[in-house]
């Protein structure tokens, strides 16, 4: 009995802790500058039962977006794995990620916490499965070769930022102008790109924070 009692608050915790980081997840892509109170209200949790998780705002933002570093990365090798033509692997990841829209946290909470060194090093693993994936689309002779690894994040930054107050509305046009970017990345248009691509490492200092 004292097992399955233990097991029980385990479970309990641990759905309580999902429902804290989808509610952290709504109210700071509404307002990053939210309180943490925000999250609780939303979540339906007494706010004890979040500060026992974390820390702080800070802490909660951090796990907030290393969660979406981690999809970012599963959806990277998830597509490389299920597709071996180079092309359909990029193109597998990109609408994976839209739909799971990970960007939108890039977008909103860049800046407003201070980075692990396990996620410093989980985004260094995430810029080498996107890499490989866009090497092994130039190798299919499908995207144009102008077009870079570090292009990707600003395609996916570029759908993010079609938020509208209906969710499903949001996703079909995500959809709809990924699908427009793809088209221009797909080597049948061959004049060249205007201006150079993004330097690697260029939008970094948006993880700096202020203080």
């Amino acid at each position: 009995m004292a097992a399955t009692a233990e097991q029980g608050r385990k479970g309990q915790a641990r759905r309580n802790d999902t429902v804290i980081l989808e509610a952290a997840r709504e109210v700071f892509l509404d307002d990053p500058k939210a309180p943490i109170a925000a999250v609780a209200d939303r979540a339906g949790v007494g706010i004890s039962a979040l500060y026992r998780r974390y820390a702080g705002k800070e802490d909660l933002l951090r796990t907030l977006c290393h969660d979406g570093l981690k999809r970012f990365s599963q959806e990277a090798d998830d597509a490389g794995r299920a597709h071996e033509d180079g092309w359909a692997a990029l193109r597998a990841f990109l609408e994976g990620v839209v739909d799971a829209d990970v960007h939108s946290l890039t977008v909103h909470l860049a800046g407003t916490f201070t980075p692990t060194e396990e996620m410093r090093a989980d985004a260094v693993a995430a810029n080498g499965l996107v890499e490989a994936l866009v090497e092994r689309a130039h190798g299919s002779g499908r995207l144009r070769r102008d077009f870079t690894a570090a292009d990707v994040g600003l395609v996916l930054e570029a759908c993010a930022a079609i938020r509208l107050p209906d969710r499903d509305r949001t996703a079909q046009l995500r959809r709809r102008y990924l699908g427009l970017t793809l088209d221009g990345m797909d080597r049948t248009d061959t004049g060249a790109l205007p201006g150079p691509a993004p330097v690697p490492g260029e939008f970094n200092y948006r993880w700096r924070t202020s203080r």
